[in-house]
């Protein structure tokens, strides 16, 4: 079948069409014989006893259950498995044992969903390690330093623990979420900072800050439908910027010395206030007392000389000699008397009596 060139061709001589003695030609790739080669090769490989067409089919049949049976695949508890095929997602598999296309036509992909992952942010470090505790914590202050409501520079580090919430939006809708998770984060506090003041950052607010940071955090990542939920966001270290914050720190003792001096005086109110208030009870009650008393020994004379004016409407003489003699014994009664005689019994002047008044006190004090 190979071309003989030694007969001549069509320009007669052996020549080329262009005339010359241009040598022998390298013979054509003989087709049959490469096939025949191939085939002897294949027959090598398959185990003797194993007739013709039929052998081969079994082989084939072998290495398509083999191939199949690849396709069994287990989901780990804290897993979601993610299924796949040709590159197009189909649905997520609970954990357990399940069933997919095999490679090359299907693909699982199972992330874990109930690991922990964090983000620093403001610092580099390895675990808890924060910049200025000592640490081998290294300050990144692009990410930490921000402006607060009234217009103060701040200095925070903090960090965002995150876990995924839907493995199918998590691998598909955005391509590098950690990176989205981090910048995602800086404008969540950038804005709460923002409507922040200094003083109620450092002191006052630092929790209220952290849970707006995670729920502004949270509705970013929703409407990008990553598929993450923040557990938590934390900030490890709040400070004025380092330049400042000798001063910031004078300012701070004096604060303290205010609030100090502001519990003290509000120790002494509380201590005056209700002992004053005290007094003043007793006083009114004192004088309510003395009210009631008046009024009623008023209301008692006034009571008795009514009764005294209607007997003495009854019988006024009888009344005048009660009365004067009621009014006699009251202004006699206390005092030392001289009787003198005026009677007709012929004696003048004074009449001897014996001081029994006087003798009377004489015997109670020698008595003592």
């Amino acid at each position: 079948m190979a071309w003989n060139p030694k007969g001549g061709g069509p320009w007669g001589g052996g020549q080329g069409p262009w005339g010359g003695g241009g040598g022998s030609a390298p013979p054509p790739p003989d087709i049959e014989e490469m096939l025949r080669r191939g085939q002897e090769r294949f027959r090598r490989f398959v185990p003797r006893g194993v007739g013709g067409g039929r052998g081969i089919i079994l082989i084939v049949l072998a290495v398509a259950v083999l191939w199949a049976a690849t396709g069994f695949y287990r989901v780990q508890p804290g897993e979601q498995g993610v299924e796949l095929l040709f590159g197009r997602f189909v649905k997520m598999t609970p954990p357990g044992l399940n069933y997919w296309f095999p490679t090359p036509i299907g693909e699982v992909i199972r992330p874990n969903v109930e690991r922990t992952n964090q983000i620093t942010i403001g610092f580099r470090g390895t675990g808890d390690v924060v910049r200025g505790t000592g640490g081998l914590g290294r300050d990144v202050p692009q990410e930490s330093l921000m402006l607060t409501s009234d217009q103060n520079i701040i200095d925070v580090d903090f960090v965002v623990q995150w876990r995924i919430k839907n493995a199918a939006d998590y691998l598909f809708n955005i391509r590098d979420p950690e990176g989205t998770v981090k910048i995602a984060a800086e404008s969540a506090i950038r804005e709460v900072m923002g409507q922040t003041s200094l003083e109620s950052a450092l002191t006052t607010q630092r929790q209220q800050v952290d849970e707006s940071t995670r729920e502004r955090l949270q509705e970013i990542l929703d409407s990008y439908g990553a598929g993450i939920s923040i557990a938590d966001v934390k900030q490890q270290k709040v400070d004025p910027p380092g330049e400042v914050i000798d001063a910031f720190n004078d300012v701070q003792r004096a604060r303290q010395d205010q609030e100090r001096q502001v519990n003290e005086a509000e120790a002494y109110r509380n201590d005056i206030v209700p002992k004053a208030k005290g007094e003043a009870s007793r006083i009114v009650e004192e004088a309510t007392a003395y009210k009631e008393k008046v009024v009623r020994d008023a209301l008692g004379e006034a009571s008795r000389f009514n009764s005294v004016y209607e007997a003495y409407l009854s019988g006024r003489d009888v009344t005048r000699r009660r009365l004067y003699l009621e009014r006699m014994t009251e202004v006699l009664g206390s005092t030392n008397k001289v009787i003198i005689d005026s009677g007709d019994g012929g004696s003048q002047g004074v009449v001897p009596y014996l001081p029994l008044p006087e003798v009377q006190k004489r015997v109670q004090e020698t008595a003592r």
